[in-house]
């Protein structure tokens, strides 16, 4: 349910930041909420190379994968981290 919502939260920013191109906005609303996709997308972009080992281990294709990385960042891959963690976990008790 969290995760949804932080999912929903930087959706809502990418789409301010596009609308912004299109509506003027109040004060400097339009270039801060611009300047904050344009961080997210650089951060994600570095998780993506610093995640990539979980990042790959998603069950569609890489590049799915890989955009939903930029997108999202650690709420798309902290998953599948976690999943390669319990199943390591899990074979090491075996």
């Amino acid at each position: 349910m969290l995760n949804s919502f932080f999912k929903a939260s930087v959706i809502a920013v990418y789409l301010l930041a596009l609308a912004s191109h299109l509506v003027a906005f109040p004060g400097q609303a339009g270039p801060i909420v611009q300047t904050m996709s344009v961080a997210l997308l650089l951060i994600h972009a570095l998780e993506c190379l610093l995640a990539y080992r979980y990042i790959k281990l998603y069950s569609g294709p890489l590049l799915v994968s890989l955009v939903l990385s930029l997108l999202f960042g650690l709420l798309h891959w902290m998953p599948l981290a976690r999943k390669a963690r319990e199943a390591a976990l899990a074979q090491a008790q075996q």
